[in-house]
Formats: C-alpha cells, structure tokens, sequence
C-alpha cells in the first residue's frame, strides 16, 4: 500500500481544496486521511501539514466563517477549550518549552486561509527557530506527520475523558 504521507501525495494548501474549495470544510469530516484529530460538537482540531515543530495542530469551527466576531459565544469558547486540551495534550507528549496560541484573521495578518479561521496551537523549545525555514523556506521536522496523528488522536480522547 502507497505511504498515506509519501511526499509525492501531499498539495500546497492552494491546491488541496474540496468542491467548496475550502480545506477546513473538507477536513471537518475527520478521520487520518484529514489529519484530523479531534473532533468536538461545534470546532474540530487538525494537524498543519506544514507545520512550524511536531505537534503543530490547527482548531476551526465547523461553520465557514473568517472572522472571529461572526461566531456565536458558545463556539468562540469551545474554540478555546479545544485549544487548551491541545495544550494538555502536546505539553505530555512532547514535553515542550513553551507555546504560540494564535489567530490570523485576514491576508494582511498573515492568514494562509482567510475565510476559515482556525487557531494555531505551535509547540516551541528554546532555539527552535530553523534555518532551513529563512533560508530556503524549507521546514524540517523530525517526526513523519502519521505518527504526530497517531500520537496526538490518543491523547486528545485522553484528554476528553479528563
């Protein structure tokens, strides 16, 4: 059976895109072939296929918005929620530094996707910044992303028995 994760497989997020045209919709489905491991009544949780570290994984509503002052309360705070099992999750499995938590709401804040807003949730360790990445925009990460999804899909049903 062809590797799910072979590199020749993988697309540009502006060339992954489903009949909507829209990655996050696609996603929301779940499952490995999504990279989608976690999935809670209003927002679901996906790994970057890009990522910037190992554990680099992304949380978005269900609901198609790109502003974060679109979604209803009780959306925007399971948001969070999922945000912060993530980093219950992540902090036990790679024992990380730090974290950065954040939105890019809109292409002149950096968002890659601006009509689905998703937060990031990006392990960090002291001196992780790479130089591949400046120098040849290349990311260098040292876990293929299959076991990351296995890995991070056991610990978030884990984390929701808590």
């Amino acid at each position: 059976m062809e590797h799910l994760f072979a590199p020749w497989r993988f697309t540009y997020v502006s060339e992954s895109k489903n009949d909507s045209g829209c990655i996050f919709c696609a996603a929301a489905k779940g499952g490995e072939e999504t990279l989608t491991v976690f999935r809670g009544g209003r927002v679901f949780a996906l790994l970057n296929r890009y990522p910037y570290t190992s554990g680099h994984v992304m949380v978005a509503p269900y609901e198609h918005v790109g502003d974060i002052s679109l979604l209803d309360g009780a959306t925007a705070a399971e948001l969070m929620a999922v945000g912060r099992m993530l980093v219950g999750a992540l902090r036990r499995i790679y024992h990380p530094e730090g974290f950065n938590l954040g939105l890019n709401l809109g292409e002149a804040a950096g968002a890659g996707i601006e009509e689905h807003l998703h937060l990031h949730v990006v392990p960090r360790w002291r001196g992780d910044t790479n130089f591949m990445t400046v120098n040849a925009d290349v990311r260098v990460i040292p876990e293929d992303l299959h076991a990351t999804w296995a890995k991070v899909s056991r610990e978030m049903e884990a984390e929701r028995g808590r």
